[in-house]
């Protein structure tokens, strides 16, 4: 009895050193799974949320709850043991495979605080959610904007004086033609800055009009710095230049895209917050 006992105490409350431990470890295995699939976006913005989640716990670390039950642990264990067993064998079971992060997040939750604790993490939880949007990419796609996508570079080319015409989702030039896939829609650009967006609504007390201002924002400038990528695409198919179109299309052009509109969203945050900051100064002035 008395060795069952210890045991029980053992699942039932764990040092935070460990805890720290198998979230790192976690961390490693995630960002090894976004790096061996060449996904350097991936990489960078689950760094970004994981960073923000340390953020948060480190602010509230004294007021946890870190007892566990022993249904709650032995249940954690079993999350954690599939997410290693998918991660080495790369188990293609669709929606846990899009949301190991998120089952992580849970399954360490459960470890650390058990089923009552889960509600101290919260946001943490909703903010690995949210990357977890992002590895449903394969699914959201199906959402095609192509068409919307292929009429505003038509626009934009039409306007800076090109002789272009367009057919559905075709975009034809005197000298060549360019398909707007939903690869290619700006989906998954949308996706990315809006990951962006999130984070920064959780890191900043906002307004609510700044809060629905914010993805907004991400979303139409993702939108709109993709079309322009298109119209590069076009003009580079019109021009019979190959190999140019390989590095804009596929190549590492096609991450400028995305710093640009990281960096471009990145302003109008610093823009916004110093803004705020103006506002918090004068009231304090006054």
């Amino acid at each position: 009895m008395e060795h069952t006992k210890k045991i029980t105490n053992i699942l039932t409350k764990f040092p935070e050193s460990l805890l720290i431990g198998i979230g790192g470890s976690l961390m490693a295995i995630h960002l090894t799974l976004f790096w061996r699939d060449e996904d350097i976006v991936s990489v960078f913005l689950f760094f970004l949320f994981c960073a923000n989640v340390w953020s948060l716990l480190k602010e509230k670390r004294h007021s946890l709850n870190l007892e566990s039950g022993l249904i709650s642990s032995l249940l954690g264990f079993l999350l954690l043991v599939l997410v290693f067993i998918n991660s080495i064998y790369k188990i293609n079971f669709t929606i846990l495979l899009a949301l190991s992060p998120l089952i992580s997040a849970i399954a360490l939750a459960l470890i650390a605080s058990g089923f009552q604790g889960l509600k101290q993490y919260w946001l943490e939880l909703l903010t690995i959610c949210f990357f977890s949007l992002r590895t449903l990419i394969p699914f959201i796609q199906r959402i095609d904007i192509s068409l919307i996508t292929a009429k505003f570079s038509y626009v934009l080319l039409w306007y800076t004086g090109f002789d272009v015409s367009r057919s559905g989702v075709v975009i034809n030039l005197p000298t060549g033609s360019v398909e707007v896939y939903s690869g290619c829609s700006g989906m998954v650009a949308i996706l990315d800055t809006l990951s962006l967006a999130v984070l920064f609504l959780f890191m900043f007390e906002l307004t609510w009009k700044q809060k629905i201002l914010v993805p907004s924002v991400a979303a139409i400038l993702a939108f709109i710095i993709n079309g322009i990528r298109v119209c590069l695409m076009a003009i580079l198919v019109a021009e019979g230049d190959k190999q140019a179109f390989d590095y804009w299309h596929e190549g590492d052009g096609s991450l400028i895209f995305s710093m640009i509109t990281a960096f471009i969203f990145c302003c109008f945050c610093w823009f916004l917050l110093s803004i705020n900051q103006r506002k918090i100064q004068q009231i304090t002035d006054n």
